[in-house]
C-alpha cells in the first residue's frame, strides 16, 4: 500500500524527499480519511466511487443510518481488517460531523479522527 502524504491543509506533499506513506498504519489511516472526504461522483475516473453524502447521509437520515454508511465505507478501505471502536457526533450549529474510529489494520492498530 502506497499513499502520497498530505500536509496540514490536506494537499499532497511534493518535493520534500519523503512524499509517500508505504505499508504502514499511517497509510491506512490516510486512505480511510481520504475515502470519507471523497463524494460519490467526484472522481472523474469512477463516478460510482465515493461516500454517498448527498443521498444517504445528509438531510433526513438518522445517526443510525448514516453511521452504517460510514462504517461500510471504512471497512471497504484496503488494509482495514475491522473496526474496533466507532463514534460520531453531529453539530447542528456548525453543520459538521465528527467521526472517530479505531481500527485493526493489516499493519497494526490505527486511529482516525476527522470532522467533515
Amino acid at each position: 500500500m502506497k499513499y502520497r502524504k498530505l500536509d496540514a491543509n490536506g494537499d499532497y506533499t511534493l518535493g520534500t524527499g519523503s512524499d509517500f506513506l508505504v505499508d504502514s498504519a499511517a497509510a491506512v489511516a490516510q486512505a480511510v480519511q481520504t475515502r470519507l472526504f471523497l463524494h460519490t461522483g467526484e472522481w472523474f475516473l469512477d463516478l460510482t466511487d465515493g461516500t454517498p453524502w448527498r443521498t444517504e447521509v445528509l438531510g433526513k437520515y438518522t445517526q443510525q443510518s448514516y453511521d452504517a454508511v460510514i462504517k461500510a465505507r471504512i471497512l471497504d478501505t484496503p488494509g482495514v481488517n475491522q473496526i474496533v471502536s466507532y463514534s460520531s457526533s453531529f453539530n447542528a450549529a456548525t453543520r459538521t460531523l465528527s467521526v472517530s474510529v479505531s481500527l485493526a489494520s493489516v499493519y497494526g492498530p490505527v486511529s482516525v479522527a476527522t470532522t467533515i
